[in-house]
């Protein structure tokens, strides 16, 4: 019974770090361009867009498409870096051990 409370005390104290770590990634800011500087996105690192910029001079009625193109490519590459942020956080979480799954993060 002594090893039965010893890992829901572990469970308990992972639940915790993760609660931190998810904290500190809402606090992190990750940041993408596209266009050479013309689109510049930032997220938290959670992912969640918190600012897109818009170089005015890519603004062109004429050219709608090309501008889609730039925040699409800026915005998922904010999110990839999100995305590597958080599996950095979350390895050390796992204290380097290798898990026989992908965190759903």
């Amino acid at each position: 019974m002594a090893d039965f409370m010893k890992i829901l005390q572990q469970a308990q104290e992972m639940q915790g770090k993760f609660a931190k770590i998810q904290e500190e990634l809402a606090q992190q800011t990750v940041t993408a361009s596209s266009g050479g500087g013309m689109v510049t996105v930032e997220a938290n690192g959670q992912g969640t867009v918190r600012s897109i910029r818009i170089d005015p001079s890519v603004v062109s009625p004429s050219d709608v498409e090309m501008l889609e193109d730039l925040v699409l490519v800026a915005v998922t590459e904010a999110q990839k870096k999100a995305q590597e942020v958080q599996q950095s956080e979350m390895g050390k979480l796992a204290g380097g051990m290798s898990l026989p799954f992908k965190l759903p993060f």
